[in-house]
């Protein structure tokens, strides 16, 4: 269970997500302003915000770039366009998931779990220099993966890819994020490198159904935790 945040100036949408994550045993707090939502964030330390883009004071991507600015806590944007371009802005800007409106509170318990477990793996991750995702086990000093057991064979740039999806799993990593943690800065608009790669990936994977490493359309790819 966990100390929720929403940032949200949507009474209704505010009341009704209250009850469904109260319902979910959930701690809820409610901020119906960017500012007020900041000033929450650092007084009440939210194991998750959910962030509505649309704020009367300021847009919800600048609130997102404020609160990364000291806070590492998980951020889930809520968007009442699906419009890819905004969706690959709040995922670089610092958010780790993105859901457009209208939702189901089963989806957005499932992206709180999803999230909360990615931040106990990242915490995992400073102390250990392997890690365990779903299926795969990652030796990050020997370069080495294993699936169900089996070592698989990859190349030191196709291990690097694995490992940024690893170590952020079960969020969105967009195209950008990868191309900048693998190839570097200078690479920001060959998504094409990033395509090719994951095509590789899963085939030595043997997930040509995309069950463990899914495409998130336009965006990116997610890792996911607890593959189908």
């Amino acid at each position: 269970m966990a100390l929720v945040l929403v940032i949200d100036d949507d009474q209704s949408l505010l009341r009704a997500m209250r009850v469904g994550l109260e319902a979910g045993g959930h701690d809820v707090l409610s901020a119906p302003n960017g500012e007020q939502g900041i000033s929450l964030t650092a007084l009440k330390s939210p194991d998750v915000v959910v962030l509505d883009i649309g704020l009367p004071d300021l847009d919800g991507l600048v609130v997102c770039q404020r609160i990364r600015e000291w806070s590492d806590v998980p951020i889930i944007i809520l968007s009442a366009t699906g419009a890819e371009d905004r969706k690959i802005a709040a995922l670089n800007g610092g958010a780790n998931d993105y859901v457009t409106k209208p939702f189901s509170m089963g989806e957005l318990e499932a992206r709180l779990r999803a999230v909360l477990r990615a931040r106990r793996a990242d915490s995992d991750d400073d102390t250990s220099s392997t890690l365990n995702v779903g299926e795969l086990d990652i030796d990050f000093v020997h370069h080495e993966v294993r699936r169900h057991g089996d070592k698989v064979e990859l190349t030191a740039k196709e291990f690097s890819v694995l490992a940024f999806l690893a170590r952020h799993a079960g969020r969105t990593c967009t195209n950008q994020m990868i191309l900048k943690a693998v190839w570097g800065s200078g690479y920001g608009d060959e998504t094409s490198y990033v395509h090719a790669y994951v095509h590789r990936l899963r085939q030595k994977l043997n997930d040509e159904s995309a069950t463990l490493i899914h495409t998130m359309p336009g965006v990116g790819y997610s890792l996911q935790l607890d593959p189908a």
